[in-house]
């Protein structure tokens, strides 16, 4: 794809609420140089700053995201800290300590979820201390998901969306074998992810989540603040918060 091109995917995003792959790479090594490198090619390319980053707990790729986009909301994967928080639970006291967590990720504020947050580490850290420190590892980031609006929050507070694509990837590299260059080993990759990406469902957003999206943008420094009409009311803009 000429340069060009790919510029003008990255810069002028559909209002319709449609998903996109936006760039895929090879890497030898999950650390912080090769993330880096990913991202500034996705600015180069004239990559609007997002909103919100959803990551795993790698330390390479959180470092990268505070390098790179040092003013977006850093979320941590609530799919991946459930599985390893019930992983350090045993089975007869689960339920009880899960729903203390989840009642954490589905508080209806961010000062609710922090209520919430210090009654589950209040109530359970003499009896499950391994499971409370996974808990409260990276808890800002885990809660993150709060401070955007109620119904984008399902779609950020995961990164199954791409992860759910590995394992097409790898059901195919299994009867493959063997690749006969690099290339040919993303060609096969790059063929299913976008075929995944093309059955993405879209994002479903009002007018008033829209607008408290660009609200956000503006307090976190992303865009300057909304231009205001004559009598002083903000205008809502239709561009969107990506």
């Amino acid at each position: 794809m000429p340069l060009a091109a790919a510029q003008s995917k990255l810069t002028h995003y559909p209002s319709d609420g449609r998903k996109h792959l936006l760039h895929l790479a090879v890497g030898n090594k999950e650390s912080e140089s090769c993330w880096t490198e990913f991202f500034r090619n996705l600015l180069d390319r004239g990559l609007r700053l997002p909103t919100t980053i959803t990551s795993d707990g790698a330390p390479g790729l959180v470092k990268a995201v505070d390098v790179c986009f040092p003013a977006s909301i850093r979320i941590r994967c609530w799919f991946h800290r459930l599985a390893n928080i019930r992983a350090k639970l045993p089975d007869e006291s689960a339920a009880e300590v899960m729903a203390h967590v989840y009642a954490v990720r589905d508080a209806p504020t961010l000062d609710a979820a922090r209520a919430a947050s210090d009654r589950l580490v209040n109530a359970h850290r003499r009896e499950f201390p391994a499971a409370v420190r996974c808990f409260e590892d990276d808890l800002d980031a885990l809660l993150a998901i709060h401070r955007v609006p109620v119904r984008h929050r399902i779609r950020v507070q995961t990164t199954n969306l791409a992860e759910r694509s590995f394992v097409e990837e790898r059901r195919r590299t299994k009867v493959v074998g063997r690749f006969s260059d690099e290339r040919s080993a993303m060609k096969l990759v790059f063929a299913t992810m976008i075929r995944a990406a093309d059955r993405w469902c879209r994002v479903s957003i009002s007018d008033l989540e829209r607008h408290q999206l660009i609200l956000l943008r503006a307090d976190l420094g992303l865009d300057p603040p909304p231009a205001t009409t004559g009598d002083g009311k903000k205008e809502r803009r239709r561009n969107v918060a990506a």
